[in-house]
């Protein structure tokens, strides 16, 4: 088991080791809370977007579903006839300067993994910066937009934001609620309490702080011919190799499971470089994906391989809430 993998299951699951961590951690919950107190007290330094900006984050490391959420929110305010454009810090991303257009026949290795999936699936105008208000501004510079969603831009506090939407597993929650490295928080919890809406993805129901998300599969997709094909391709019992990439494997193996099929597990580390070599594996099967992973393995695919498309139900309660936001912000 690696070292993270370690932390990870010691902050959800416990560790009395923990405790030897707790200076590094009032340290960083120092840091973290005068970040955001200077946001709150001071513009210094604060770009305020001429369009209303969301933003998509989480408070715990790991993955939570922001990108299929993102995703959604694309769809959903187009659907209203809004003109929506995303920016992202890219994580990973090599581009020849920064900020970065992302395009759809560019390289990941150029632009990041999710950047990529989020454009291939949309079309969406999106560009790339650690500097959130840069990419912002280049992002204004070439596109007439209504709306701008900021994904994974929660602790960004250079850039202003009209709607803050935290992403939670509901599965795994917050795990020991201990800020980084003593826990999985990248703030401290109250942090909850001032945001727009908490979103627990793989909730059941709306609870009094938040609402549910799902995320449903809806077709297995072909990395080599691009054909769709329903989710009984593969019969019941069906044995697979499983590969996921991503700050959460298992949800993805139990999603398979849950389908039915018999998942042989290929965890790996979020954002991780495939080679054709590294995904030779015994025996002979059909390998399913996650999509994140397949914007990375379609160059060296093989004709049985697989990605997995998945797409993000938020509640009613929270579509009636998001439309009443979103009318407030344009009639601004």
């Amino acid at each position: 088991m690696s070292i993270s993998s370690r932390l990870l299951r010691a902050w959800y699951r416990g560790h009395p080791a923990l405790n030897v961590l707790k200076p590094l951690e009032a340290l960083y919950c120092h840091v973290a809370r005068r970040k955001r107190r200077r946001f709150l007290e001071s513009d210094k330094g604060v770009f305020v977007s001429p369009v209303p900006v969301l933003v998509v984050g989480n408070l715990t490391i790991g993955g939570t579903g922001k990108t299929p959420m993102i995703l959604w929110l694309i769809e959903h305010c187009r659907g209203r006839g809004l003109r929506v454009g995303v920016v992202s810090r890219g994580y990973g991303a090599k581009p020849p300067h920064f900020p970065w257009r992302v395009m759809p026949e560019q390289l990941p290795a150029v632009t990041g993994d999710e950047p990529l999936l989020i454009v291939q699936r949309t079309r969406v105008p999106l560009v790339i910066a650690p500097n959130r208000p840069a990419a912002v501004q280049e992002l204004l510079r070439t596109e007439s937009l209504d709306l701008i969603l900021s994904d994974d831009g929660l602790q960004h506090y250079a850039l202003a934001r009209d709607l803050e939407l935290v992403m939670v597993d509901a599965a795994r929650g917050f795990g020991n609620k201990r800020c980084l490295p003593a826990g999985p928080l990248r703030e401290p919890i109250e942090r909850l309490l001032s945001v727009d809406a908490i979103l627990y993805n793989g909730g059941t129901s709306d609870t009094e702080d938040g609402y549910s998300v799902q995320l449903k599969p809806t077709a297995l997709i072909n990395l080599v011919s691009g054909e769709r094909r329903p989710l009984n391709y593969f019969s019941p019992g069906q044995e697979v190799h499983a590969l996921a990439g991503i700050g959460n494997p298992d949800r993805f193996f139990k999603t398979l499971e849950a389908l039915q099929w018999r998942p042989i597990a290929h965890p790996f580390a979020d954002h991780a470089v495939y080679t054709s070599e590294r995904l030779r594996f015994q025996p002979a099967l059909p390998l399913i994906m996650t999509e994140k992973d397949a914007v990375k393995c379609r160059a060296f695919a093989a004709p049985d391989w697989w990605y997995l498309a998945v797409d993000a139900q938020p509640s009613a309660a929270f579509v009636s809430w998001l439309d009443r936001r979103l009318d407030l912000l344009q009639a601004q």
